[in-house]
């Protein structure tokens, strides 16, 4: 029986395979450094969480600014992939969506950080944060509507105003080691809720 795996090129498709498999390690490793030690942690400490040569990044990656934009849309990506398996596997609607906002902070604490590292003027940014608004704001509406249908949140807030009110709190974290950021989204969660009766 030939050996149908043998053949020239075969290796290409593995190599493209291993090629995505260590961009996923590096955005992922890229964002959880970013959040620990902010948007200038050094190269080395991203290819080491990764488990990759510095050379790996740069391949994917040329420049910082690469980095960054790429780590900002893979966690807008994710974030907005967490929402249907956050609503399948949490006990109730509300919980899905305090997940899924625990995740949105995780997501705005870098994204002060990625923000600052583009320039303002940098049409880059604008883009950005349009793909941002309309990828994650729909998301959002589609949890607040679970959790309004089962009754456990008031129906008077709209995902947008929610976003900005989370962002708005996330505003400083980590600057002050007196404010809990988290704790203040989990104050406003809580005034979310309707009474039980």
């Amino acid at each position: 029986m030939a050996d149908t795996d043998s053949g020239p090129g075969s290796s290409a498709p593995r190599k493209r395979a291993d090629a995505r498999r260590n961009e996923q390690a590096l955005l992922e490793a890229a964002a959880a450094t970013f959040v620990a030690s902010g948007v200038d942690a050094p190269v080395r400490d991203i290819a080491a969480a990764a488990g990759v040569g510095i050379a790996t990044i740069y391949r994917h990656f040329p420049t910082r600014a690469d980095l960054v934009v790429a780590v900002y849309r893979h966690q807008v990506e994710a974030c907005a992939a967490a929402a249907p398996d956050l609503l399948a596997t949490s006990g109730s609607p509300h919980t899905a969506l305090a997940g899924w906002i625990d995740l949105f902070v995780d997501f705005l604490v870098t994204k002060h950080g990625l923000a600052e590292a583009l320039r303002s003027d940098d049409p880059t940014s604008t883009t950005l944060h349009a793909h941002f608004l309309d990828r994650l704001v729909p998301v959002c509406a589609g949890l607040l509507d679970a959790a309004v249908g089962a009754g456990e949140i008031r129906s008077d807030i709209q995902a947008l105003e929610l976003m900005f009110g989370v962002g708005n709190l996330c505003i400083g974290a980590g600057k002050d080691p007196r404010y809990d950021a988290r704790r203040m989204v989990g104050v406003l969660l809580a005034g979310l809720r309707l009474p039980r009766g």
